[in-house]
Parts: structure tokens; C-alpha cells; sequence
């Protein structure tokens, strides 16, 4: 049988205010006005039991809720225990905004287990006291929840935690993920496992419900390693340095894979930029994140892409004499279009790898604008698009199987700023990947319309739609298991920011300011290869690579996110809203860092 890997505990990185872990950190004593989450995410049909070890007047809540939002910004379902028979909450925005209630009958008392079943397909959940469910429910049936929630509202609670939150008034509650039945010795082992045999419960736990532990994880099957030898998450992203040794045809290696994408930076050296070459376009082919200049031409740049990496030339930006420094950020796409790819008409991405020129596209891949070459990589959510604009509104295929969630577009045949799509904000919004400024709002960019799994809404403004201006746009689109797209509400804390669950370790993350004016700080495992992750570079900036004596900008890489750990504003203002870009390297399923 396989292993079920480590149990969830509650997240000390992930605690609001006074209240004190202990047992493991299974065992929870609530202050005021605090709340905690677990340390998986509930992304599969999930159960687990709380026993109420002791409780005060209305004691607090239990249920679940958003991971990554801070105390005056975060959403909550939960079970009040012991007031108003059992009352079911939601909150959103603060504890004075609830927008719905559910009453499911009868109090709690100390000693009692609370029983506990959510399905996130769904957004169904069940609970339970003792054994019975409340309700009539039937979780394997899908009958008789108490309370059910909608996409949208269970999109913005970003990823979704076992938790809760308290009050005025205090409780002392023990957490059984699947670990322990006895609940640190306080009752009766019960012995009953899930049904991949995962578990030691009190109670049963319904069928298709299971313990919240990695064995359980869900990720994407087309990057498990469980289940490829060839597209797990290091065959789709990774990060390679060098030091430049100005010798021409240099091969880089150690990639891993072919890659579509190549994002190169000098680390050391003042004015050089951050550098994109792609398959698409095809080597030599130079765009800067950090200008708004047209496309250019580096004979002696990146002058060829491999199997394993790429070739340099003796260009000081990519690989000038010792001891200058360099990295790659490295994509993997569909591959080079060309005349000789096709995709016959009606056909649909769904696995692999699509790579096409304009004459070949098939119809389901077409929008009303038609791609001139379309690279995608289907399991690894990103393609590469080129197109040329019309100044109406328009759609563009994307290649993928799944909504975009983060889109950056470049004119390449003249000056004009990259406009950057971030699902975390929305169609209405727009950045900018060369310049610091906040979210701006306009219709003009995405027609205030969300990608759907087939095309990219374009308005009429120049920097994605200009016409007869030709443009780049580069589309990823959120994987299970490999790279996420969200946002964090600062807090100003000095090594306690906030906690972003991933489900997995990242190996690349850039920040960004989108209700202040900060910079694209990016960081990744290659140069730190331990925590705490502080040297940062700047996608909009030609500045030399930054590890501040103050430690001002700082992160912690941890198996299943990240950890904020700076005070410093562009990173953590208080109050303030970031998105945040992350790839990763290995799923929070297989780690072996707990």
C-alpha cells in the first residue's frame, strides 16, 4: 500500500494573534480575535475530526477558510460551537460583515468531536458531533450539507484550509488530521482509515472523503512524477547560472529540457537588462521586461536554443568575461512552430504540446484575430503567442486547456510598455512589466473580460491591440502541484509577513506592489539555495542583482509556499494588496520537508 506521507498539523506561520499551539501543533488554545490554518490545502474531498477540549461561553469557530489574506482581509466558513445552536457563519472582509447564516441545530460542550467533511468540487460542507451528522447529512451522497458556497466566493478565499477563527470568547481545541484517534490520549483509539487507507479516525470517515494528509494531495496528473517520467514540474521551469567567460558559442546547459522561453539577467554588472528570447520569434531575437523598446536583434546573444539549454555568443549582456554573473529563468513551451506543424480544423489542446503557424491553425484554436505562430505547452500551462493587431476589440487563441492566469504582452515592432493580465486583479485591471506603477483600470486592455480555456480578450489600447502592430504575448495559466498565481494583503511585519500556500516548493517567486508603486522583485532557489531567500533582482530595473545589509527584502522558500518575512513597504506594506508569480520545483506531495 502506499505511504499516506505526513499528516497536516495547524500552521504556526499562519496565526493571527495570542492564541498558543501545542501537541504537535494539533492542539490549539485560542487568545482574542485570532484564527489558524492547516498545513495542506483541501484541493480533493476532505475529513477530519476536532475534539473541543474546553470551552468559554460561546466559545469560537470551526471550519476553514483562505490561507494567504491577513486579519482585517480574510474569508471564513466556519461552526460556532456553543451559541445560537450551532450557528453556521460566513465572513468576508471582517468579522462585522457576515453575509450569510445557516442554523443546524444543538450546542457543543466540552469533550465533544466535531466531525467535519468538504468537497471543493462542490463547495459542500458537512458537519457533525459524535458520530451523527447534523442535517440528515450524507456526505458520500452529497445530501444534506449545511452549508454550500459558491465559485466565486471560494476563488477569492484563495486556497482553502482546515481553521478557524474566535471572538471575544476562548476555546481549546485538538485537530485530528488522520493522525491520532486518541487525540493526544484524552479518548478511545477509533481505528477507521479512508478509503485509500490513510488515517486513524474516530468515526468513519464517508466514503470519497479522505484524510488530509500528502498521500492525498492532489496535483495535476500531467506534471506527477507518479505518472511521467517527462513533464514533471523541473521538465517544465528551471533556473541556471553562469559565470561569463566570453568565449563564443558557448553551450549553457543543465536545463533539463528544450527550452521556449529563455529570460536572461547579468546579476553583477549595472545597466545591462533583463533579456527575452523565444522559440517563437527564434534565437537572436532580443526583448528587455524592463523598457518599452521594439524588439532587437543580438547576433551574438543567445544564438541558439538545445536540447539541454542554449549557446551564447560574447555579448556583454549574456556572457562577458569572469567574474560576471549571469541566470536564466527557462521555460518549456510547445516547441518551434514552423510551416511543416499543423493542427487539423476542430482540433482541441488537451495533452502535449501544440506548435503551429498561422497556416496551419485549426479552428478551434483560432480567435478573431488569428495567431501568426502559436507555441504551447498544454500540461505545463504556457504558451507563446504572436499576432498582429487590428485596434478593435478582438480575441486571440491561447493554445492551452485551461483560463490564463497570468499574460504578459509586448509590441514588437515599435516603443510601447508590456500590459500584464493578472487573474488576482482581474480583466478590469492591467500593469505594466517595465515600470513600478500601481494596477491601472481600463477596458481598453482585456475588454473587462476574463481569458476563457480557448482566447484572450484584447481591447483597442496600443499595448495589446494597436493596428497593424505586431506583438508577443506569453500566457500561463495555474498548475497544480508547479506554479500558482495569486495575492497577499501585507501586514508590516518584520519575519512574520504573510504565509502564501503554493502546494509546493518554489523555485522561482516575483513580487509585486499593485495597490502601491513597488518594483518586480524576483527571487529564486538558484541563488539562494537556503532560507532566508534575499537576493533579489528587478524585472522592470537594469539593476544589478541586491542583498541588502538590512535584509529589508526577504522570503522564505518552504515546502508548501512561501513565507513574507521582510517589514519592508514594497514587499509588506501594511494593508497593502501584491501578486505574486510562482514556479516550483517539487509538489508539497512529495516533499520531504515537513
Amino acid at each position: 500500500m502506499a505511504s499516506s506521507g505526513n499528516f497536516a498539523t495547524l500552521n504556526p506561520l499562519v496565526k493571527y494573534s495570542t492564541g498558543t499551539f501545542s501537541n504537535g501543533n494539533l492542539t490549539y488554545a485560542s487568545g482574542s480575535d485570532d484564527g489558524y490554518t492547516s498545513t495542506i490545502g483541501l484541493n480533493f474531498k476532505s475529513y477530519c475530526e476536532v475534539r473541543v477540549d474546553a470551552i468559554s461561553n460561546d466559545g469560537g469557530t470551526i471550519g476553514f477558510r483562505g490561507a494567504t489574506d491577513e486579519d482585517e482581509y480574510f474569508d471564513v466558513v466556519s461552526f460556532q460551537e456553543n451559541y445560537q445552536s450551532g450557528k453556521i457563519y460566513h465572513y468576508k472582509g471582517n468579522s462585522s460583515q457576515s453575509v450569510s447564516t445557516a442554523n443546524i441545530g444543538g450546542t457543543v460542550s466540552a469533550g465533544n468531536i466535531i466531525m467535519m467533511a468538504y468537497d471543493p468540487a462542490t463547495y459542500k460542507w458537512w458537519v457533525g458531533v459524535n458520530g451523527t451528522w447534523r442535517n440528515s447529512g450524507d456526505p458520500a451522497n452529497g445530501t444534506g450539507f449545511v452549508f454550500q458556497g459558491s465559485a466565486t466566493m471560494f476563488e477569492n478565499m484563495g486556497s482553502i484550509h482546515w481553521g478557524a477563527w474566535n471572538g471575544t470568547y476562548t476555546h481549546t481545541i485538538t485537530f485530528n488530521f488522520g493522525q491520532d484517534s486518541t487525540f493526544g490520549g484524552q479518548e478511545t483509539a477509533g481505528g477507521n482509515a479512508d478509503g485509500n487507507g490513510f488515517g486513524d479516525f474516530k468515526y468513519s470517515p464517508p466514503t470519497g472523503f479522505l484524510a488530509t494528509c500528502s498521500g492525498n494531495i492532489a496535483i495535476s496528473d500531467d506534471i506527477d512524477p507518479a505518472q511521467t517520467d517527462d513533464d514533471y514540474p523541473a521538465k517544465n521551469f528551471n533556473v541556471v547560472t553562469w559565470t561569463g567567460n566570453r568565449t563564443d558559442d558557448r553551450a549553457i546547459t543543465g536545463v533539463g529540457f528544450a527550452p521556449d522561453l529563455v529570460w536572461i539577467k547579468q546579476r553583477a554588472s549595472f545597466g545591462n537588462p533583463n533579456i527575452l528570447t523565444d522559440t517563437v520569434r527564434g534565437a537572436t531575437k532580443r526583448l528587455e521586461s524592463n523598457a518599452d523598446i521594439a524588439e532587437g536583434t543580438d547576433s551574438d546573444g543567445l544564438k541558439s536554443f538545445t536540447s539541454d539549454g542554449f549557446t551564447l555568443g560574447t555579448n556583454d549582456k549574456y556572457n562577458w568575461d569572469s567574474p560576471h554573473t549571469y541566470l536564466a529563468w527557462c521555460w518549456k513551451g510547445g516547441g518551434t512552430p514552423t510551416a511543416t506543424n499543423s493542427a487539423s480544423a476542430g482540433a482541441t489542446p488537451t495533452s502535449g504540446s501544440v506548435k503551429i503557424d498561422g497556416s496551419n491553425l485549426g479552428s478551434a484554436l483560432a480567435g478573431s484575430i488569428p495567431a501568426t505562430k502559436l507555441s504551447a505547452n498544454t500540461k505545463g500551462g504556457f504558451s507563446i503567442i504572436t499576432y498582429t493587431g487590428t485596434g478593435s476589440n478582438a480575441t486571440i487563441a491561447h493554445g492551452l486547456s485551461a483560463k490564463p492566469d497570468f499574460i504578459l504582452t509586448k509590441r514588437l515592432n515599435s516603443s510601447q510598455t508590456w500590459g500584464v493580465y493578472h487573474s488576482g486583479l482581474g480583466a478590469t485591471k492591467y500593469l505594466a512589466l517595465n515600470s513600478t506603477a500601481v494596477a491601472g483600470t481600463s477596458s481598453s486592455f482585456w475588454q473587462d473580460t476574463e481569458p476563457t480555456t480557448s482566447v484572450i480578450s484584447l481591447g483597442t489600447e496600443g499595448r495589446v491591440n494597436g493596428n497593424s502592430q505586431t506583438y508577443v504575448a506569453y500566457a500561463w495559466h495555474n498548475v497544480e502541484g508547479m506554479q500558482k498565481f495569486g495575492t497577499f494583503i501585507g501586514n508590516n511585519t518584520d519575519n512574520d509577513g504573510p504565509f502564501c500556500y503554493l502546494g509546493f516548493r518554489p523555485r522561482l517567486l516575483a513580487i509585486k506592489g499593485a495597490t502601491e508603486a513597488y518594483p518586480w522583485f524576483v527571487f529564486d532557489s538558484a541563488r539562494n539555495t537556503h532560507n532566508l531567500v534575499d537576493k533579489h533582482l528587478r524585472w522592470n530595473s537594469n539593476d544589478t542583482e541586491a542583498t541588502e545589509s538590512t535584509g529589508a527584502r526577504k522570503v522564505d522558500f518552504l515546502s508548501n509556499g512561501f513565507k513574507v518575512m521582510a517589514d519592508e513597504a514594497s514587499l509588506n506594506g501594511s494593508g497593502d494588496t501584491y501578486v505574486y508569480m510562482a514556479f516550483g520545483d517539487v509538489s508539497y506531495k512529495y516533499s520531504n520537508t515537513f
